[in-house]
């Protein structure tokens, strides 16, 4: 039984955080709707409080651990870093 109660809060954590990363994605975009200045503005509040609120939901349902993986995943200065060889490091 807690397996299931696990399981079913790691699918909505997992859920809530890859339905934030269109929001994100759409923020750049917002700008160059032919809208008012005004509604463009509030969109793009409204957008990225919705996606904030979402991601650490996620985040909340996952767990320390994992949100803390998965967060680093998603940051995109860590993409395309090289990893350190551990091997090396436990021969000397």
């Amino acid at each position: 039984m807690e397996m299931k109660k696990k399981n079913w809060k790691f699918k909505l954590g997992l859920g809530l955080i890859l339905f934030s990363i269109p929001l994100f994605l759409s923020l750049p975009f917002i700008p160059f709707l032919s809208l008012d200045h005004k509604t463009k503005i509030t969109i793009t509040s409204i957008v990225f409080i919705t996606a904030e609120v979402t991601f650490y939901s996620g985040g909340f349902f996952l767990g320390k651990e994992l949100f803390i993986k998965y967060k680093k995943q998603l940051n995109p200065k860590h993409w395309f870093k090289k990893k350190v060889k551990t091997e090396a490091k436990e021969n000397d």
